[in-house]
């Protein structure tokens, strides 16, 4: 017999011996499932004869009870752990997110990505990795789908197959669903610390330096307006979040998000969040219609989550008109793109203004840029900041006061190599800063 044949024999009795396991496996997941669905049928009856009227997380312990009694009888001949790990399984579907649930409770993962009800990939330690995780199938899916968007009064089928909506932890929500989605439903949660990151976190991970840290703080004490810039996932908000955090108690402050993100400790706080519209296509809240009612709320200062549409008109408008120390974030690659981006959202939105009057516009309304960026090593960095200094002729002028330089050497644990340095330019922001009343220290912009 020659090697090939040998090879092909080989072949064919190893995909024998996968059927063969994979016949048992599905055996073993069949028995499973059928105590399952016999159970969970059981539990709802039994919720329904009690007259139990919300099924949620506030009544979890008469839900597990009645849980745990069906079990005791119908799984009396399963192993204790199986009978653990089954009824820990159907908790979280009664009352939860299905298989989810296992993902949102870790705080090592950052970002859920389900792609159809076979493939479900998470972002741990700032890397992306699929998980062992799976849903029964696509209808499976649908059923976490409806319990997300049911939750915060929202609606998804064919004919509005895109919805964006929030869990009670204030994670954000994307889904997609076909026809749009060629793969099935399509579900993107972005997972946010219960409790705010915060400086001292931030240097610990190095993110940012301390004297960087040290402008900033100043920056927001004397009132000056700040865009963070940035990709997606690169710590736009929690920058947001950590900036917010040097706002003074006693100031009024207005935050304006599509979905709530920004924890804010302060207790002067006003949160609004936007609306979409109704299944009859009404109701619709956008984010300049807030950022226009915020002007009539008497804010000290108004924050937006991200500008990105026709509201950016009139948040430079805020920042021109007395509203001093407001913030905000865009997409963006660069400092310099993201001003760019900003021309671009107001000729969009429909104003029939000259470009020369769009930029006097920006450069007058905002003093900073912070650009964000994740690291191929999944890092996160601060890896500028930017001052806007005006404009000469048609160009915007502007001056990095610090960077991030990379070296382009990895340490031990796979990380780049890296240093954060001010680059010796004293910015022409110190004026208002020290008229608003704040410390600033030469020392901060020494090379």
């Amino acid at each position: 017999m020659g090697l090939r044949e040998k090879m092909e024999q080989q072949r064919i009795g190893q995909n024998k011996n996968n059927q063969e396991e994979g016949k048992k496996e599905e055996h073993h997941i069949d028995i499973h499932d059928d105590l399952k669905n016999r159970v969970h049928q059981e539990v709802i009856n039994e919720i329904n004869n009690n007259k139990i009227e919300t099924v949620s997380k506030e009544n979890k312990v008469e839900i597990l009870k009645i849980l745990e009694n069906i079990m005791a009888v119908e799984a009396e001949n399963i192993n204790h752990l199986d009978r653990i790990r089954i009824t820990q399984e159907l908790l979280n579907e009664i009352i939860g997110y299905g298989p989810l649930e296992v993902l949102l409770k870790d705080p090592d993962i950052t970002e859920i990505m389900v792609n159809g009800y076979n493939r479900i990939y998470i972002e741990k330690n700032g890397k992306i990795q699929l998980s062992d995780v799976v849903f029964k199938d696509n209808q499976h899916v649908m059923n976490v789908i409806d319990r997300i968007v049911s939750s915060v009064g929202r609606h998804i089928d064919e004919s509005s197959p895109m919805v964006d909506a929030r869990l009670q932890d204030g994670s954000r929500v994307n889904v997609v669903i076909p026809p749009l989605s060629l793969v099935g439903p399509v579900i993107t949660i972005r997972k946010f610390s219960k409790v705010p990151i915060t400086v001292e976190q931030l240097l610990e991970f190095g993110s940012i330096s301390k004297k960087m840290v040290a402008f900033l703080e100043a920056c927001v004490k004397g009132k000056l307006n700040i865009i963070v810039s940035g990709g997606t996932g690169s710590g736009k908000t929690t920058m947001l979040n950590v900036l917010s955090s040097f706002i003074p108690d006693n100031e009024r402050i207005i935050t304006i998000e599509d979905s709530a993100e920004l924890q804010l400790l302060q207790d002067h706080v006003i949160t609004l969040e936007s609306r979409p519209a109704n299944l009859e296509g009404r109701g619709k809240i956008s984010i300049r219609e807030l950022v226009v009612n915020a002007l009539r709320m008497r804010p000290d200062r108004i924050i937006v989550g991200e500008v990105r549409s026709a509201e950016t008109i009139d948040m430079l408008q805020a920042m021109n008109t007395g509203h001093d120390g407001s913030l905000t974030t865009i997409h963006a690659n660069s400092a310099r793109d993201s001003l760019s981006r900003i021309e671009t959202m107001i000729l969009m939105s429909g104003m029939d203004l000259p470009l020369r009057a769009i930029r006097d516009q920006t450069t007058s309304a905002i003093d900073i840029i912070i650009q964000q960026s994740r690291l191929r090593d999944g890092t996160r960095k601060v890896v500028n900041i930017t001052e806007v200094n005006g404009l000469e002729g048609e160009v915007v002028v502007m001056q990095d006061i610090f960077n991030y330089e990379m070296t382009g050497q990895l340490d031990n644990d796979g990380k780049f190599k890296g240093q954060f340095k001010s680059l010796g330019i004293k910015p022409r922001c110190l004026g208002k800063i020290m008229h608003n009343g704040v410390k600033v220290n030469d020392d901060w912009f020494i090379e």
